[in-house]
């Protein structure tokens, strides 16, 4: 067994190539032991792809992946001791109770958790001993869940753990996971809820075109949009809303149906916008202000890599 060491999970170029050759994957983070670490990014983004190959799932084409001092290309049987991993998917005998399948999986690690607590953890009690396909989209995605912990590895993988889940069974999913950051365990997350991300992770990872594009804390990456308002409001009298869009701090108005102005800019627009109101003899009414987080930042982040994306493609720069 390798010693313990302060990086968990060290990818460095790690490379797949997509069936017919489209795109690739090349990829190089760190995850911290104790950590969860996010992956974040647009459908066909290379997440999915990414946590296989860094689980021993599917076979790499190039680059390096030590996993708690394991490679996965080589290593699995024993990574399989200490590495436990939710697949996106979950596929099950349908006439498995959902106890069975707890018990069967357990029966794998020499150190077992609990299958009761994680039943009732994970709010899966009341189903314990229905089948399989009597379970919901939800129940299924939270058995899936249990089953990825049920070894108490140094390490969980999980790919959309929430996908399907009513707000409270996230809450309680969410419970679990901080605790098991907590007594140590790393967890490694694909999610596309922004909330989730901000909630749970410690840092976060956003790929785009198989390429990490931004790698920061969930309030780093949010940083660097932090400038950023969004005002909306009915005004109270006609307004010219050309004098609005020539404020220096103003990057954006749109008008819907003529009454309702939704309004873009820096840190001084919510000032700059009511005094210019107010020098027209309208007030904002209904305002609401908004500022940017996370979403806003993720958004940002995987246009710039777009706009980047086709002017390459286009030979420019």
């Amino acid at each position: 067994m390798p010693a313990a060491a302060e990086v968990a999970i060290n990818v460095r170029h790690l490379r797949k190539v997509y069936p017919g050759d489209v795109g690739a994957l090349d990829i190089s983070f760190r995850v911290s032991e104790g950590e969860i670490f996010g992956l974040l990014g647009p459908n066909g983004s290379g997440k999915t792809t990414a946590v296989e190959c860094i689980g021993g799932l599917r076979v790499r084409d190039g680059g390096d992946v030590d996993v708690l001092g394991y490679d996965p290309a080589d290593d699995q049987t024993a990574m399989r001791e200490v590495v436990g991993i939710q697949p996106q998917e979950s596929l099950l005998p349908d006439k498995i109770r959902v106890v069975e399948a707890l018990d069967l999986f357990a029966q794998f690690y020499r150190d077992p958790a609990d299958a009761g607590m994680l039943l009732t953890r994970l709010g899966l009690d009341e189903v314990r001993d229905s089948y399989f396909h009597r379970l919901s989209g939800g129940q299924k995605q939270r058995l899936s869940v249990a089953l990825a912990l049920i070894g108490q590895p140094r390490l969980a993988i999980l790919d959309e753990l929430t996908t399907g889940l009513d707000p409270r069974a996230r809450r309680a999913v969410w419970e679990v996971l901080r605790e098991l950051r907590d007594r140590g365990t790393t967890i490694l997350l694909v999610s596309h809820f922004m909330d989730e991300a901000r909630h749970l992770c410690d840092r976060v990872a956003v790929i785009d075109h198989g390429r990490v594009v931004a790698l920061d804390t969930p309030d780093g990456l949010a940083s660097r949009v932090s400038a950023t308002q969004k005002l909306r409001f009915t005004p109270s009298a006609p307004i010219d809303v050309s004098v609005l869009r020539a404020l220096p701090s103003v990057r954006s108005v749109t008008v819907d149906n003529g009454d309702h102005v939704e309004v873009v800019g820096g840190a001084e627009v919510v000032t700059d916008v009511v005094l210019a109101l107010n020098d027209q003899g309208a007030r904002a009414m209904r305002l609401r202000v908004d500022q940017a987080g996370l979403e806003d930042a993720f958004v940002a982040v995987v246009d710039r890599e777009d706009d980047r994306q086709v002017g390459a493609d286009r030979g420019e720069g």
